[in-house]
């Protein structure tokens, strides 16, 4: 495989304007705007597709490489991914010993709803996640309870 100045597979180069890349910036087979062929009808990568039981897919439903069930190559001897381990010191972790992603002191930044509050705790933002009883859908115990009751009578 040839190398381009910029030191990558000269076909995949967006730079270099590779024959592999399509209009949209990215290479052709992955492109789901494109219906490239490594996309499936699920507009989901072929071989991460559970439901077109992909390569990349174990006998539970995960990614290979994500199993701790089946040892997966990115799984620690702590079950946790490797880079989100604290004690293996994955890439994930910064030197404050949390997750790069969420530490402040390393310049992350919430992002804030127009309620000025965290927009994954806002409630406000969820109103249409929760039920009568005030608890989000797909928690909510007695919205269950009563979906499984009605099941019988409908």
């Amino acid at each position: 495989m040839s190398k381009c100045i910029h030191k990558r597979i000269k076909s995949q180069c967006k730079e270099c304007g590779g024959s592999n890349i399509c209009p949209h910036k990215r290479i052709k087979s992955r492109c789901k705007e494109c219906k490239g062929k490594g996309i499936c009808e699920h507009n989901r990568r072929k071989n991460q597709c559970v439901e077109c039981n992909g390569s990349q897919i174990c006998v539970h439903n995960r990614r290979k490489s994500q199993c701790y069930d089946c040892k997966g190559s990115q799984i620690c001897i702590h079950k946790l991914q490797k880079q989100n381990c604290k004690e293996c010191k994955g890439k994930g972790i910064c030197e404050h010993n949390r997750r790069k992603t969420m530490c402040y002191e390393c310049g992350y930044k919430p992002k804030l709803c127009e309620h000025n509050k965290k927009k994954y705790n806002c409630v406000e933002c969820k109103k249409h996640r929760l039920c009568l009883h005030n608890k989000q859908k797909i928690k909510c115990y007695e919205c269950e309870l009563n979906d499984y009751i009605n099941s019988f009578l409908a």
